[in-house]
């Protein structure tokens, strides 16, 4: 699974469709990667966002700065792990997105990066948890981690894994905390395949240093080399 999205739309679009106070921090984002804030709503602020680190670090870690961080969660180990059905329970979050990106292998070492979105163009919810934990200078910080689940069909040429994407009429139900345990469990599916679409992008999205919007555009598949392919 991708370890980059966008949120790319401007501030008043992304509140009318999360219904939802938007900050003076946010600003579209083209390349967003691990260890960086981004924004999610959680149970606790519905109305409004929060920026978290994307990189779940555990309140019980000796060390925050070099803790190993929980970029992503695979769905089908939450109800076996104890601290993932706790968190499950009490910690979701949902996480504004666009559209995230992902590699497929067109060589032994060439990789041409693709990027995956709504049919529409419309923004989505990606399902994660959170945490909150003191730095080692003693402040609450906030991180999350995204839940993925087995690839539909569109994304599973170029992974066997894509982020969970909560249906918009499930969303409330997503953050209800009275929503039972296996009811959250359903919604760890696959998004329809038919409501997405994808095209190759630059090779430039490699650099988590890059932010513009031209990231998002079709380009001609071509590998971090530099060669073209004869993929789509």
């Amino acid at each position: 699974m991708s370890s980059r999205y966008t949120l790319s739309k401007p501030p008043e679009e992304v509140a009318r469709r999360f219904k939802a106070d938007v900050t003076d921090s946010y600003e579209p984002r083209f390349n967003i990667a691990p260890t960086q804030l981004a924004p999610v709503i959680t149970s606790d602020s519905p109305k409004g966002f929060s920026f978290f680190y994307w990189g779940l670090i555990s309140k019980w870690a000796n060390n925050k700065s070099i803790s190993e961080r929980l970029y992503i969660t695979r769905a089908e180990q939450i109800p076996e792990k104890a601290s993932a059905k706790t968190a499950l329970m009490e910690r979701r979050c949902l996480i504004p997105a666009d559209g995230f990106y992902d590699w497929k292998k067109v060589s032994k070492k060439g990789q041409v990066p693709y990027y995956f979105f709504e049919k529409q163009h419309q923004p989505f919810a990606m399902a994660g948890l959170w945490e909150e934990f003191e730095d080692d200078e003693g402040e609450q910080m906030h991180s999350f981690t995204v839940i993925t689940c087995a690839a539909n069909q569109l994304v599973t040429e170029a992974s066997d894994r894509m982020p969970v994407m909560i249906e918009k009429s499930r969303e409330s139900t997503w953050l209800n905390k009275a929503t039972p345990f296996q009811e959250l469990v359903s919604m760890l599916t696959p998004f329809p395949a038919l409501q997405m679409q994808r095209h190759p992008v630059s090779s430039r999205v490699n650099n988590i240093k890059y932010d513009a919007p031209d990231l998002i555009l079709p380009a001609a598949p071509s590998d971090q080399f530099g060669n073209y392919t004869l993929f789509d």
